[in-house]
Protein backbone atom coordinates (compact mmCIF):
# COMPACT_ATOMS: atom_id res chain seq x y z
CA UNK A 1 0.00 0.00 0.00
CA UNK A 2 1.13 3.27 -1.05
CA UNK A 3 1.92 5.65 1.92
CA UNK A 4 2.13 9.16 1.89
CA UNK A 5 4.74 10.32 4.19
CA UNK A 6 4.27 14.12 3.79
CA UNK A 7 0.60 14.24 4.57
CA UNK A 8 1.19 11.74 7.60
CA UNK A 9 3.93 14.49 8.77
CA UNK A 10 1.65 17.23 8.01
CA UNK A 11 -1.14 15.75 10.37
CA UNK A 12 1.35 14.95 13.01
CA UNK A 13 2.57 18.49 12.88
CA UNK A 14 -1.43 19.77 13.33
CA UNK A 15 -1.99 17.74 15.91
CA UNK A 16 1.05 18.78 18.00
CA UNK A 17 0.28 21.79 17.48
CA UNK A 18 -3.05 22.30 18.33
CA UNK A 19 -1.87 20.35 21.56
CA UNK A 20 0.40 22.76 22.60
CA UNK A 21 -2.44 25.57 21.98
CA UNK A 22 -4.67 23.48 24.15
CA UNK A 23 -2.10 23.66 26.54
CA UNK A 24 -1.14 27.53 26.56
CA UNK A 25 -5.37 27.95 26.61
CA UNK A 26 -6.17 25.83 29.43
CA UNK A 27 -3.64 27.35 31.67
CA UNK A 28 -3.84 30.62 30.52
CA UNK A 29 -7.21 30.66 31.79
CA UNK A 30 -6.84 29.40 35.38
CA UNK A 31 -4.00 32.02 35.45
CA UNK A 32 -1.12 29.21 36.08
CA UNK A 33 1.61 31.12 37.95
CA UNK A 34 4.20 28.71 37.10
CA UNK A 35 4.60 30.47 33.87
CA UNK A 36 4.44 34.20 35.04
CA UNK A 37 7.47 35.75 37.44
CA UNK A 38 6.03 36.15 40.89
CA UNK A 39 6.84 36.09 44.75
CA UNK A 40 5.54 34.21 47.91
CA UNK A 41 3.78 35.86 51.17
CA UNK A 42 2.57 34.15 54.11
CA UNK A 43 -0.96 35.07 55.77
CA UNK A 44 -2.08 34.00 59.23
CA UNK A 45 -5.11 33.92 60.41
CA UNK A 46 -7.03 32.77 63.60
CA UNK A 47 -10.03 31.82 61.39
CA UNK A 48 -10.53 31.66 57.52
CA UNK A 49 -13.88 31.12 57.32
CA UNK A 50 -13.87 28.29 54.25
CA UNK A 51 -11.23 29.90 52.36
CA UNK A 52 -10.19 26.91 49.95
CA UNK A 53 -7.00 26.55 47.83
CA UNK A 54 -6.29 28.82 44.37
CA UNK A 55 -8.71 31.14 45.83
CA UNK A 56 -8.32 34.33 44.04
CA UNK A 57 -5.85 37.25 46.16
CA UNK A 58 -7.10 40.86 45.08
CA UNK A 59 -5.09 44.24 46.37
CA UNK A 60 -7.85 46.91 46.22
CA UNK A 61 -10.21 45.37 44.03
CA UNK A 62 -7.94 43.95 41.48
CA UNK A 63 -6.40 40.43 40.70
CA UNK A 64 -3.04 39.97 41.49
CA UNK A 65 -2.43 36.70 42.54
CA UNK A 66 -4.28 33.13 44.36
CA UNK A 67 -3.92 31.45 47.29
CA UNK A 68 -1.68 28.39 46.85
CA UNK A 69 -1.30 26.69 50.36
CA UNK A 70 -3.69 26.37 53.09
CA UNK A 71 -1.81 25.24 56.47
CA UNK A 72 -3.19 24.77 59.53
CA UNK A 73 -0.29 24.89 62.47
CA UNK A 74 0.21 25.60 66.05
CA UNK A 75 1.19 28.44 67.37
CA UNK A 76 3.99 28.16 70.04
CA UNK A 77 4.03 31.85 70.73
CA UNK A 78 0.19 32.49 70.59
CA UNK A 79 -0.59 28.94 71.99
CA UNK A 80 -3.23 28.66 70.16
CA UNK A 81 -3.79 26.92 66.48
CA UNK A 82 -3.67 29.00 63.37
CA UNK A 83 -3.78 28.88 59.76
CA UNK A 84 -1.45 29.98 56.89
CA UNK A 85 -1.84 30.86 53.80
CA UNK A 86 1.01 31.25 51.04
CA UNK A 87 -0.25 33.40 48.36
CA UNK A 88 1.69 33.50 44.84
CA UNK A 89 1.77 37.17 43.97
CA UNK A 90 2.47 39.09 40.65
CA UNK A 91 5.83 40.19 40.33
CA UNK A 92 6.24 44.22 39.97
CA UNK A 93 3.05 44.56 42.59
CA UNK A 94 4.28 46.47 45.49
CA UNK A 95 2.40 45.63 48.72
CA UNK A 96 2.68 48.37 51.60
CA UNK A 97 4.03 46.97 55.06
CA UNK A 98 0.91 47.78 57.14
CA UNK A 99 -1.18 46.49 54.26
CA UNK A 100 -4.61 44.80 55.78
CA UNK A 101 -5.29 40.98 55.18
CA UNK A 102 -8.48 40.50 54.89
CA UNK A 103 -11.24 37.60 53.67
CA UNK A 104 -13.66 39.00 51.94
CA UNK A 105 -16.89 37.59 49.59
CA UNK A 106 -18.10 38.94 45.88
CA UNK A 107 -21.71 39.39 46.73
CA UNK A 108 -23.61 37.82 49.36
CA UNK A 109 -23.46 34.42 47.92
CA UNK A 110 -20.41 35.01 46.24
CA UNK A 111 -16.70 33.06 45.93
CA UNK A 112 -14.73 33.98 48.94
CA UNK A 113 -11.12 35.39 48.06
CA UNK A 114 -8.17 36.87 50.25
CA UNK A 115 -8.42 40.81 50.12
CA UNK A 116 -5.38 42.91 50.23
CA UNK A 117 -6.38 46.57 51.40
CA UNK A 118 -3.15 49.14 50.56
CA UNK A 119 -1.68 51.03 53.41
CA UNK A 120 0.28 54.17 53.95
CA UNK A 121 4.28 52.98 54.63
CA UNK A 122 6.44 54.18 52.66
CA UNK A 123 8.48 50.43 53.00
CA UNK A 124 7.22 47.44 51.01
CA UNK A 125 6.61 43.36 51.16
CA UNK A 126 9.79 41.40 50.28
CA UNK A 127 9.18 37.99 49.28
CA UNK A 128 8.44 35.31 52.59
CA UNK A 129 7.34 38.35 54.95
CA UNK A 130 4.57 37.45 56.90
CA UNK A 131 1.23 39.26 57.35
CA UNK A 132 -1.21 39.30 60.26
CA UNK A 133 -4.61 38.99 58.59
CA UNK A 134 -7.58 40.49 60.36
CA UNK A 135 -10.08 37.40 61.28
CA UNK A 136 -13.41 36.99 59.03
CA UNK A 137 -16.47 37.44 61.13
CA UNK A 138 -17.57 34.04 62.30
CA UNK A 139 -21.03 33.59 61.87
CA UNK A 140 -21.39 30.28 64.36
CA UNK A 141 -20.54 32.71 66.66
CA UNK A 142 -22.13 35.33 66.08
CA UNK A 143 -25.51 33.42 66.28
CA UNK A 144 -24.78 31.69 69.42
CA UNK A 145 -23.77 35.00 71.01
CA UNK A 146 -27.44 36.35 69.61
CA UNK A 147 -28.93 33.14 71.10
CA UNK A 148 -28.03 33.89 74.59
CA UNK A 149 -28.88 37.71 73.51
CA UNK A 150 -32.67 36.69 72.83
CA UNK A 151 -32.86 34.52 76.26
CA UNK A 152 -31.91 37.03 78.56
CA UNK A 153 -34.35 39.81 76.88
CA UNK A 154 -37.08 36.94 77.04
CA UNK A 155 -35.92 36.55 80.85
CA UNK A 156 -36.18 40.52 81.42
CA UNK A 157 -39.26 40.93 79.80
CA UNK A 158 -40.93 38.40 81.06
CA UNK A 159 -39.86 39.62 84.82
CA UNK A 160 -41.13 43.06 83.63
CA UNK A 161 -44.55 41.44 82.79
CA UNK A 162 -45.24 39.71 86.10
CA UNK A 163 -43.98 43.16 87.97
CA UNK A 164 -40.81 42.53 88.93
CA UNK A 165 -38.11 44.97 90.10
CA UNK A 166 -38.77 48.69 89.88
CA UNK A 167 -39.31 48.85 86.20
CA UNK A 168 -41.75 46.07 86.37
CA UNK A 169 -43.92 47.52 89.00
CA UNK A 170 -43.51 51.02 87.37
CA UNK A 171 -45.45 49.15 83.98
CA UNK A 172 -47.64 47.18 86.13
CA UNK A 173 -48.75 48.72 89.62
CA UNK A 174 -51.01 51.51 89.75
CA UNK A 175 -49.98 53.20 92.56
CA UNK A 176 -46.31 53.47 91.37
CA UNK A 177 -47.66 55.74 88.69
CA UNK A 178 -50.35 57.16 91.05
CA UNK A 179 -47.59 58.38 93.74
CA UNK A 180 -45.66 59.69 90.40
CA UNK A 181 -48.49 61.55 89.04
CA UNK A 182 -49.37 62.98 92.45
CA UNK A 183 -45.55 64.34 93.53
CA UNK A 184 -45.36 65.96 89.82
CA UNK A 185 -48.88 67.32 90.47
CA UNK A 186 -47.54 68.84 93.53
CA UNK A 187 -43.90 70.42 91.50
CA UNK A 188 -46.65 72.12 89.24
CA UNK A 189 -48.63 73.47 91.68
CA UNK A 190 -45.55 74.83 93.94
CA UNK A 191 -45.84 72.31 97.00
CA UNK A 192 -42.83 72.00 99.14
CA UNK A 193 -39.27 73.65 98.53
CA UNK A 194 -38.66 71.86 95.17
CA UNK A 195 -41.59 73.05 93.68
CA UNK A 196 -41.87 76.58 94.87
CA UNK A 197 -38.29 76.53 93.41
CA UNK A 198 -39.17 75.48 90.17
CA UNK A 199 -42.56 77.95 89.75
CA UNK A 200 -41.73 80.90 92.42
CA UNK A 201 -40.07 83.47 90.17
CA UNK A 202 -38.94 85.43 93.57
CA UNK A 203 -36.19 82.56 94.22
CA UNK A 204 -35.39 83.10 90.54
CA UNK A 205 -34.54 87.30 91.32
CA UNK A 206 -32.88 86.85 94.55
CA UNK A 207 -30.95 83.73 93.20
CA UNK A 208 -29.98 86.31 90.03
CA UNK A 209 -29.23 89.13 92.13
CA UNK A 210 -26.91 87.51 94.36
CA UNK A 211 -24.85 86.40 91.06
CA UNK A 212 -24.89 89.61 89.87
CA UNK A 213 -23.63 90.64 93.24
CA UNK A 214 -21.37 88.16 93.20
CA UNK A 215 -20.17 89.51 89.67
CA UNK A 216 -19.78 92.77 90.67
CA UNK A 217 -17.10 91.90 93.72
CA UNK A 218 -19.35 92.83 96.27
CA UNK A 219 -18.79 90.98 99.58
CA UNK A 220 -16.06 88.96 100.86
CA UNK A 221 -16.95 86.00 98.68
CA UNK A 222 -17.22 88.88 95.59
CA UNK A 223 -13.91 90.51 96.32
CA UNK A 224 -12.74 86.95 95.99
CA UNK A 225 -13.71 86.29 92.99
CA UNK A 226 -12.80 88.77 91.05
CA UNK A 227 -9.85 90.86 93.03
CA UNK A 228 -6.82 89.56 92.08
CA UNK A 229 -5.14 91.08 95.16
CA UNK A 230 -7.13 88.52 97.42
CA UNK A 231 -6.04 85.77 95.20
CA UNK A 232 -2.62 86.94 94.90
CA UNK A 233 -2.29 87.13 98.58
CA UNK A 234 -3.29 83.55 98.84
CA UNK A 235 -0.59 82.43 96.48
CA UNK A 236 1.90 84.33 98.15
CA UNK A 237 1.28 83.33 102.01
CA UNK A 238 1.01 79.58 100.15
CA UNK A 239 4.45 79.72 98.44
CA UNK A 240 5.93 81.31 101.58
CA UNK A 241 5.03 78.27 104.03
CA UNK A 242 5.91 75.87 101.42
CA UNK A 243 9.32 77.46 100.97
CA UNK A 244 9.29 78.09 104.80
CA UNK A 245 7.51 75.44 106.56
CA UNK A 246 9.34 76.17 110.30
CA UNK A 247 6.78 79.61 110.60
CA UNK A 248 3.98 77.21 111.36
CA UNK A 249 5.89 75.81 114.22
CA UNK A 250 7.68 78.68 115.96
CA UNK A 251 7.03 79.94 119.18
CA UNK A 252 7.68 83.56 119.67
CA UNK A 253 10.02 83.59 122.95
CA UNK A 254 9.57 87.64 123.17
CA UNK A 255 7.38 88.53 126.23
CA UNK A 256 4.35 90.30 125.46
CA UNK A 257 3.41 92.85 127.89
CA UNK A 258 -0.17 93.01 129.84
CA UNK A 259 -1.33 95.70 130.51
CA UNK A 260 -4.26 95.27 133.29
CA UNK A 261 -6.49 98.21 133.67
CA UNK A 262 -7.68 98.07 137.33
CA UNK A 263 -9.30 101.15 138.72
CA UNK A 264 -7.80 103.50 136.51
CA UNK A 265 -3.99 101.87 137.50
CA UNK A 266 -1.84 100.74 134.90
CA UNK A 267 0.35 97.55 135.92
CA UNK A 268 3.16 96.27 134.17
CA UNK A 269 4.88 92.89 134.64
CA UNK A 270 7.93 92.74 136.11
Amino acid sequence: MFRNENLEMKVGLFIGIGIFLAFIIVFSISDFYMLKDGYDVEVVFDYVNGLTKDSPVRLAGVHVGDVKEIEIYYDEDQAQTRVKLDARLTQGINIEKDVIARINTLGLLGEQYLELSPGKSAEFIQPGDKIIGVNPVNMGQQMETMGKFIKVANLIASKLSQGEGTLGKLLNDDSVYNNLDRILGGLSRGDGTLGKFLTDDSIYDELDSILSRLNRGEGTLGKLLVKDTVYNDLEYLASDLKSNPWKLLHKTSTKKKRVDIKRGTVVSPK
